[in-house]
């Protein structure tokens, strides 16, 4: 593997408090946007019609976006263009297609997809779905804890996975995507990008020889590549994806842009600082 050139930082120029302070400070920000927005509509991330049931009518018409809206009599949730073309995705909960399709038809648009997800198995696919992604991230807890054998590098890793989900989940809200299928597996990649990283780290400072600067580097040296590489990709991903109008992917990529970027600021800031305290403060109590 080409590894990128990494400047080496000086951690020395900072305490612990000052590197934990902008992750944890994102951490409790993001935190209140779900709570927030779980008080305001009744779930901590808009779900998607995967998961709440309804139809998705791809329609193809030289109209705005506007007029779109105005000319379907039907309620939608949410019509948006495909980029590239003259087409729109328009959402609804309804899941009466011959009603819809009429409406669409009478209104003059060619109707280029329609599918329909009934309402129960939407909220089976999101029980299964939330299931999953907290299966995942109490397995990986008690690997990592069994793994290092020691509470605070432990909880370093825990911690920055957490957040390296929960941050994304809150620019979701802000940026105005879904919880969809594509989403979810995103999350759930997350948690092994996350701890992929937080365990190089670890094992460099906990296990390798020399001082805790030089090790903090090599991990650096690898970990930035790797993590950077995988942004590149998942850019790419998302652009020629929604080019192309191919489902999942585009969701899927720009969660995982999120959470990789989050991911960074976590590895090389918050569970950096945990390690330095218990480097040099907290082992010797």
């Amino acid at each position: 593997m080409v590894e990128f050139v990494v400047p080496e930082p000086e951690y020395d120029r900072y305490s612990n408090r000052q590197l934990a302070a902008v992750p944890l400070a994102l951490l409790a920000l993001a935190l209140l946007v779900l709570a927030g927005w779980y008080l305001t509509t009744g779930a901590p991330v808009t779900p998607g019609i995967e998961f709440t049931g309804g139809t998705e009518v791809q329609i193809a018409t030289d109209a705005s976006q506007t007029e779109v809206r105005q000319a379907l009599e039907f309620e939608t949730d949410g019509v948006q263009p495909v980029a590239g073309s003259n087409e729109y995705i328009v959402t609804t909960q309804s899941t009466d297609t011959d009603t819809i399709r009429s409406q669409v038809e009478s209104a003059g648009y060619e109707i280029v997809s329609i599918q329909t997800r009934s309402a129960s198995f939407g909220a089976d696919a999101q029980r299964l779905a939330l299931m999953g992604i907290g299966v995942a991230f109490v397995g990986m807890s008690i690997l990592i804890f069994v793994l290092f054998r020691s509470f605070v590098p432990s909880i370093a890793v825990v911690l920055s996975a957490f957040s390296d989900i929960i941050i994304p989940l809150a620019l979701m809200n802000l940026f105005g995507i879904k919880l969809s299928l594509g989403s979810v597996a995103a999350l759930l990649m997350l948690i092994g990008y996350s701890v992929d990283s937080d365990i190089l780290l670890n094992n460099h400072i906990l296990r390798r020889r020399g001082s805790f600067y030089e090790s903090t580097y090599r991990a650096m040296q690898t970990g930035v590549t790797m993590t950077v590489t995988s942004i590149a990709a998942m850019t790419v991903m998302y652009i020629v994806s929604s080019l192309f109008r191919i489902p999942l992917l585009p969701d899927l990529a720009i969660v995982l842009v999120f959470g990789l970027v989050v991911d960074l600021m976590n590895t090389y800031m918050m569970n950096l600082s945990l390690l330095r305290w218990y480097k040099f403060e907290g082992v010797s109590r």
